[in-house]
């Protein structure tokens, strides 16, 4: 795959640092990955984005970056407000395909959920999937709640013909409770997918070179590590 699109459930649920170990385990294995960032909202033009931080996490190439838009909205509603012209599917698409001509992997990290609006024409990360007929890695909470938006996640990758690589739970907690537990056995139900990885709670505060050797450790072999889900379910009890 040249191209991996990554989403969310919703938003502050660890979609960058999973893009991250994503960009770490590719890297290690000596490809050139390029994280892409369509637009950015919520942080000033000199702080570091998401995909600046996955890149700075993972030893990745490159870091690119569409738009950025000052308030920690939507995308579509954050460009509105301050006046600026949105980043529409078409053009994170031909980003993406650009980047790829010069990268072994580039990994999209959307905004918020599949389905938030870049643009005033309703167009969404599902749409960039699309249009780059490029799989979707689907980033998850570990707790109570998170079977009923994965399953309404996978709806709509199915509804539209979108190929889901499976679920990662972006921030396992240190001290699981019973619904974070169960919810390893059913998860892949609810996504009609694969369980393909946990990360650590607090993984995105390691200093880079300890992220860069764990990485591998959290994500399943589909996507180059070496995580099981069995042993880890067995683990956690």
């Amino acid at each position: 795959m040249s191209v991996i699109v990554v989403t969310g459930t919703g938003t502050e649920i660890g979609k960058t640092i999973v893009t991250a170990a994503l960009a770490a385990v590719a890297t290690a294995q000596g490809r050139t990955v390029a994280v892409l960032k369509p637009a950015q909202t919520g942080l000033a033009p000199d702080e570091r984005g998401d995909a600046q931080e996955a890149a700075h996490l993972s030893g990745a190439a490159t870091a690119a970056e569409l738009a950025r838009f000052p308030e920690p909205l939507a995308p579509a509603t954050s460009a509105r407000r301050a006046g600026l012209a949105p980043v529409t599917p078409a053009e994170t698409a031909d980003a993406a395909r650009k980047l790829s001509e010069e990268h072994d992997l580039v990994l999209v990290e959307g905004a918020g959920g599949l389905l938030v609006r870049f643009d005033e024409d309703g167009g969404t990360l599902a749409d960039v999937a699309g249009l780059l007929s490029a799989p979707v890695l689907v980033v998850v909470p570990a707790g109570l709640g998170t079977l009923n938006s994965t399953a309404l996640t996978a709806e709509a990758l199915r509804a539209r013909g979108l190929d889901q690589l499976g679920v990662v739970v972006g921030s396992w907690p240190g001290e699981p409770d019973l619904a974070a537990r169960c919810n390893l056995a059913d998860l892949p139900e609810s996504a009609g997918a694969p369980l393909l990885g946990a990360v650590p709670h607090g993984a995105g505060a390691l200093p880079p070179e300890e992220f860069r050797a764990m990485a591998a450790s959290w994500l399943a072999p589909p996507l180059g590590g070496a995580w099981d889900a069995a042993a880890f379910a067995r683990s956690v009890g």
